[in-house]
């Protein structure tokens, strides 16, 4: 268990200081191959399988740059608003660590591939914040380091260190904001907001997963803090690889704290990167943070630069789809819901699950009741993601359509749902081998609203009386005798036909 420090409060600390935020998040790319080698991508292999002299940076090795790699970079560009460089080029990025086989990054300096751009991003409450960008340039991963004893997991008290270089060479964009001032104390949920907002970007582009919990985008939570009334940045932290949107948040609130802190006892912060922590929500010092000619980028010799014409970028153009903001409004709209339903449903991961279950024939009210309602308890109680529940939206859509047809009730289809998640068979699968079908069969509804009747003679007084709420006790009796497999409002029709009473 980590320990947290001195902490100003959240709301003191903002009635002194402006927070600034610069946010840098890394987008591993798709890619079947790797950035600079024709090395695979794919996850699960053996360690130090998917590697070659190139990505292990051997002597006489030469890197050839990805096409995918980069026509992915200029799509996330022009998603960004940003402008396409027409001649940009590598660099090398030189510092020492062992999960870095070459030694060196190859990476993107002061040429980067898109640059100027901005995001809109709604926070909440609806309200919009554009978050500019500074670039977005093209780099590769490293290797994975796993630190073996001690109690952190980190390299720190470890026995001993494995490396897998698998990763080392995989493609990725880094995406780096201009500062961002003016959030006041809705900084840490403005950070939340932009990071999810990239993702779905990312991942309406197609060009990436972008799994936080994966490692396939990550965010560094630069922050500093400027006296109220001063209009120079203080010095910033840089809070690394935090893999979850919730995380992001809490980072960046409790570095406002913490900095607060630092500078109300009179001391200065210190430039450094930082460790976050699930368990606290605090972070802890890392490394003394490096300034960028620490790293002496130069041009990198092996490759040629890049530079698309101007008919491939507008061509890469002609294929961006409806951005995510803008779809999230057409469909609040067409769906008719307010703005803290859609949020709930963007909370939940749900938006894409119920877009594909009505293209697959469900209404958008049953699929969001669905994926909105029992599949995301199952969800929450199994601890998964909803995409990762063992149901498509296929199939939600033939239980909505089950229902629909009068073949099941609420009841029966959440058991349907059950039976299909718990693998038992596509929906109809689960319906046969349970035997879940309303039962439909006027003649057996019959002989049940009879002996429902007969069996609560003095409910039916009170039915026949003009009580026809009280119909609910029999309509109850009759779904137990049925096991729950008749349709209520018939059920209730018969009863009512019985005792020759009208509903109205």
């Amino acid at each position: 268990m980590t320990t947290t420090t001195d902490l100003v409060p959240y709301e003191d600390a903002l009635a002194s200081y402006d927070p600034v935020m610069g946010l840098e998040v890394h987008v591993e790319l798709g890619t079947k191959t790797k950035m600079f080698c024709g090395c695979s991508t794919a996850l699960g292999a053996e360690p130090n399988a998917q590697t070659c002299p190139t990505c292990l940076g051997l002597p006489g090795a030469l890197p050839v740059v990805n096409s995918i790699g980069v026509e992915s970079a200029i799509r996330i560009g022009l998603a960004l608003n940003c402008e396409i460089a027409e001649w940009c080029r590598f660099a090398r990025k030189n510092y020492f660590y062992p999960d870095m086989p070459k030694n060196f990054q190859t990476s993107q300096y002061d040429e980067p591939i898109a640059f100027n751009g901005y995001l809109d991003v709604q926070l909440e409450d609806g309200e919009t914040f554009r978050v500019q960008i500074e670039r977005a340039h093209m780099e590769e991963d490293t290797g994975k380091s796993t630190h073996v004893g001690g109690a952190t997991g980190r390299i720190h008290g470890a026995d001993h260190s494995l490396l897998d270089y698998n990763r080392a060479g995989i493609p990725l964009i880094e995406i780096v904001t201009k500062p961002i001032v003016g959030a006041g104390e809705r900084a840490p949920e403005v950070a939340k907001a932009y990071v999810r907002e990239l993702r779905e970007l990312i991942r309406a582009l197609g060009v990436s997963e972008a799994r936080m919990e994966m490692g396939q985008m990550r965010c560094d939570v630069n922050l500093s803090l400027m006296p109220k009334g001063s209009e120079k940045f203080g010095t910033r932290s840089e809070t690394k690889n935090v893999n979850s949107l919730r995380s992001v948040e809490r980072a960046a609130r409790y570095e406002v704290q913490r900095h607060a802190a630092v500078l109300d006892s009179g001391a200065k912060v210190i430039q450094e990167t930082r460790h976050f922590h699930e368990d606290t929500g605090s972070t802890t010092s890392g490394r003394t943070k490096e300034e960028a000619e620490d790293y002496r980028y130069f041009p990198e010799p092996d490759l040629v630069p890049v530079a698309p014409s101007r008919e491939w970028v507008e061509e890469l153009r002609a294929t961006l789809p409806e951005l995510p903001l803008v779809r999230r409004t057409r469909l609040l709209e067409e769906w008719g819901i307010s703005a803290t339903d859609m949020q709930a449903i963007l909370n939940a991961g749900a938006l894409d699950l119920i877009v594909a279950t009505i293209e697959a024939g469900a209404d958008a009210a049953s699929a969001r009741k669905w994926w909105m309602g029992e599949l995301a308890r199952h969800a929450n109680e199994s601890g998964k993601a909803l995409d990762d529940v063992s149901i498509t939206p296929e199939q939600v859509a033939r239980v909505t359509e089950l229902v629909a047809a009068g073949d099941l009730n609420d009841k029966l289809a959440r058991q349907v749902i059950e039976g299909v998640v718990a693998g038992e068979g596509t929906p109809d699968e689960v319906v046969e081998k349970r035997g879940l079908k309303v039962v439909s069969d006027e003649g057996a509804l019959t002989t049940a609203v009879e002996e429902a009747i007969a069996g609560n003679p003095g409910v039916a007084d009170k039915i026949r009386g003009g009580k026809v709420a009280a119909a609910g006790a029999l309509v109850g009796a009759v779904m137990k005798a049925t096991r729950g497999q008749a349709d209520a409002a018939r059920v209730k029709e018969l009863i009512l036909e019985k005792l020759g009473v009208s509903e109205g």
